[in-house]
């Protein structure tokens, strides 16, 4: 190996450094996101040996596995440092050095891990061994294997020593072979005709298109001028026929290859060696991406020459040597040689500004390949991500006039349609993207290959028309539809359960979450979703351990912290309460802009009777959402009831300013009012109002009554308290408080005296809402919400999409809070007896 000086690697650094820096600028895009942004592999919580049985995607590789699936550069580092450590395994006289011989399986298995071509390097190592360390030719081979063949002469000793290493590589690589097939369950890939068309096609176009291939894999290295990040579909016509003019291409391209062949194979001498060696490097790596043996799922990729280009830059180093070797050509190929490196680094350096986003990319690539739908739907997919549902709209159409038969463009349109409120073209396209999947003939038993992600049309169009509540049959049909094509749907099942959930068929929407999870028992989504179902079948605590068999699967899954808490909240169980307010901090770690996890630490808190922190909580819940209608309400309650009545009122008027309506609240500000403030006419007020939106209120109708009585007006407060009696007719407070007033009107020695204590207009027994005593909670989101799906991308990363927060008020009240409420109302009860005494002069 020759020396390589310290000046060399600063150059060589100097100048790739020049080339990519301002890559460090530029994001996540196209399989980025898939692979390193979506990847759960990637999680901390996943376990290491997922790692080897799911691929690059983080999908298992018995399932959507193709040659493509592992980093090319990774693979490249040991597929070259395995080459490197078989070098050495020769000794002295030609012996055997084992040390590097294992190193070198060792790094073969690492490299066939990163990427599937790594496993080649065997294939390198054994012409290495043959033509370079042992110094055969192919005419020497042919001579000694005829010899021992015709019994004339017996396998030379260093030969023997050959084959030994041979069969320990490919023994090796054998091994290889077999854990591969094993772990993909002995299935090939399964790609579509939109993936490769020549894949699917007849004979000779399958032929003629793969052969054609190689000299355009070929040209990208000796002109890399017209770079696409996707070469699928139609970008590459196919041949169809011997005339077709291209095939000239494909017949000088095996013509020189076959000359370096025979050239580096028959004649010593090292340039021969660093020829062969070259057309190694090219070939061997490129074979599993041919498409010669097997079908990939792609027509071009140009990463996949990532280790070719080593041998293809061993060439023209070797012919640029050659040609500055002579006198005459020295100068002319050094500036040759200049202007080449100068071109191809700023080519570099622009081509690296194209991956800058997802949009750069895919538009960079329309210019070189307008006949590749999925380039359209993925310039589509950029601008849908940015919110631009209009411009995405455009280029998911020209998608389908470039492809009328992609059924992900009719998807993608469909889903755009539905983003900008029209409904009806999006049913319509999802529609044409159902009839161009395969139809089912009855009677008939036939097998067809379907895309995974082109059965999710079954899954978009069933969401559209869900919201119609006359169409839920339709939508479920659908789902079930999409599972009877392929059974092991776990998207299917999850939205069907969704669905039935809304059809009120609980039951039914468990054994679709039950068939989910036995396809996937590690989804914390699909525990949580089980829990929603447990609470519509009023089965609490077996919700709760579907609540914390998700946060068991991912301790941070925001809508099991939030909602469990809200469940051991509403049990009333004193001993769950320390576990709730836990689960509610963690919540509020992982969402701190939600105001609703604020909100019900401090209701958690008003249980316990911390008020101070109560306070807190409510006002950092009222600082994030300042029209947050329960957390003022329960600000103002709480200040009520620790004898901070005036500090109540500006948070009843801020409530008031925001809803008007809020009939707790005004009786609450009239209760200060006329007990604190002595403000009859504003309290009267708010009694008023109250009866202007509800004139059935019992509880401001009584409190009216109690006004007039404070206003002196006895007979006015007579006809009121009959009024409330007839809504209420069953209340003996009412009709107790109607005969004290009697008894005043007719009483000729008449003591002014108020109905109830100073203090209380509405603490008595009987209240609807005694106001000492009143929560009101809104929970966001309510128990009951579940994770929702979301119309699926097609050829781009899936989403998940938690379902919205509701806005509603349930009452909460605990065993223990009622117990509470009935000692007040016997204590109010038993003032009650004492004014009356008092006013029937006892």
């Amino acid at each position: 190996m020759a020396d390589i000086n310290l000046k060399e690697v600063t150059l060589i650094v100097g100048v790739v450094t020049a080339c990519y820096w301002n890559s460090l600028f530029c994001g996540f895009v196209f399989d980025d996101v898939s692979a390193i942004l979506d990847n759960k592999d990637l999680h901390p919580s996943t376990p290491l040996k997922t790692l080897f049985q799911n691929d690059f995607w983080g999908t298992p590789m018995s399932e959507v596995t193709g040659v493509v699936g592992r980093a090319e550069l990774l693979s490249s580092i040991f597929f070259l440092a395995a080459f490197l450590s078989y070098t050495k395994s020769k000794g002295p006289d030609n012996s055997i050095v084992w040390t590097p011989i294992a190193l070198t399986v060792f790094l073969v298995a690492v490299a066939t891990l990163c990427k599937e071509q790594g496993i080649t390097v065997v294939g390198i190592c054994c012409v290495y061994e043959v033509f370079i360390a042992q110094g055969y030719t192919l005419p020497l081979l042919c001579t000694t294997a005829g010899q021992f063949l015709r019994g004339k002469g017996s396998i030379p000793f260093s030969m023997l020593q050959t084959l030994i290493k041979l069969i320990v590589l490919m023994f090796s690589t054998l091994l290889l072979v077999v854990i591969r097939v094993q772990v993909i369950q002995s299935q090939l890939p399964v790609f579509t005709r939109f993936d490769n068309p020549a894949a699917v096609s007849p004979t000779p176009t399958r032929q003629l298109t793969f052969n054609y291939l190689l000299p355009v894999n070929v040209w990208l290295l000796l002109n890399p001028s017209e770079l696409c990040c996707d070469w699928t579909m139609g970008t590459i016509p196919l041949i169809e026929s011997f005339l077709d003019i291209r095939n000239l291409a494909t017949f000088a391209f095996f013509c020189f290859l076959g000359a370096l062949g025979v050239f580096s194979l028959r004649y010593p001498g090292d340039s021969s060696k660093t020829v062969l060696m070259a057309l190694c490097l090219l070939a061997l790596p490129f074979i599993p991406a041919s498409n010669l043996f097997f079908p990939v799922g792609f027509v071009v990729a140009e990463r996949v020459l990532y280790v070719p280009s080593m041998g293809f830059c061993i060439l023209v180093a070797h012919g640029w040597q050659k040609i500055s070797n002579k006198s005459v050509f020295k100068k002319l190929s050094w500036i040759c040689l200049s202007m080449v490196i100068f071109t191809h680094a700023l080519k570099t350096l622009h081509r690296n500004w194209d991956w800058e986003s997802e949009y750069t990319l895919f538009m960079s690539a329309l210019k070189v390949n307008k006949n590749n739908a999925k380039l359209w739907n993925n310039v589509g997919h950029a601008l849908e991500n940015e919110k631009n549902f209009e411009r995405a709209l455009k280029y998911f159409l020209q998608a389908t006039h470039v492809q009328p038969d992609d059924i992900g463009a009719h998807m993608n349109v469909g889903r755009t349609y539905k983003n900008l409120n029209r409904t009806k073209e999006a049913e319509e396209s999802y529609m044409m993207a159902k009839s161009l999947m395969p139809q089912i003939i009855p009677g008939k038993k036939y097998a067809a290959r379907i895309a995974p992600n082109h059965l999710n049309v079954y899954i978009n169009l069933a969401n559209l028309i869900r919201a119609n509540e006359s169409r839920l049959e339709e939508a479920d049909q659908l789902y079930r539809q999409a599972i009877s094509m392929r059974p092991d749907f776990k998207q299917a099942y999850i939205s069907r359960g969704e669905l039935l959930l809304k059809m009120n068929k609980p039951l039914k929407a468990k054994e679709a979450y039950l068939k989910a999870l036995e396809l996937d028992k590690n989804n914390a989504d699909l525990w949580y979703n089980l829990a929603i179902v447990h609470i519509e079948l009023k089965e609490p605590n077996e919700a709760l351990k579907n609540f914390n068999r998700a946060l068991e699967l991912n301790p941070k899954h925001k809508l099991a912290l939030f909602n469990s808490a809200i469940l051991m909240q509403e049990s009333g169980e004193v001993k769950l309460r320390p576990e709730a307010r836990k689960r509610l901090l963690n919540y509020i770690n992982e969402e701190p802009q939600d105001a609703n996890g604020y909100f019900n630490l401090g209701m958690l808190a008003m249980d316990d009777k911390k008020d101070t922190e109560a306070e807190m909580w409510m006002k950092k819940a009222i600082k994030l959402q300042a029209d947050f209608r329960s957390a003022l309400f329960n600000l103002a309650l709480l200040y009520s009831q620790t004898a901070k009545e005036l500090m109540a009122l500006p948070v009843l008027e801020e409530l008031l300013r925001y809803y008007p309506d809020h009939i707790k609240g005004l009786i609450l500000k009239g209760d200060i009012l006329m007990n604190q403030k002595k403000d009859i006419l504003g309290a009267k007020k708010c009694f008023e109002k109250i009866l202007e939106m509800d004139p059935s209120n019992v509880q401001g109708k009584h409190n009216l009554c109690v006004v007039y009585f404070e206003e002196k007006d006895l007979l006015k407060a007579e006809r009121c308290l009959v009024e409330t009696l007839a809504l209420a007719p069953h209340e003996e407070y009412i009709q107790r408080h109607l005969n004290i007033v009697r008894d005043k009107i007719s009483s000729s020695n008449f003591v002014e005296q108020p109905i109830f204590p100073a203090g209380k207009t509405s603490g008595v027994e009987g209240d609807n809402i005694p106001t000492e005593n009143v929560k009101e909670i809104r929970n966001e989101p309510r128990p009951t919400q579940i994770i929702k799906t979301s119309d699926n991308k097609s050829q781009s990363k899936s989403n998940k999409q938690l379902g919205k927060n509701t806005d509603k008020e349930t009452p909460h009240k605990t065993a223990k809070e009622i117990k509470e409420i009935e000692k007040k109302r016997v204590a109010a009860l038993k003032r009650l007896e004492e004014i009356e005494r008092i006013l029937n002069g006892e």
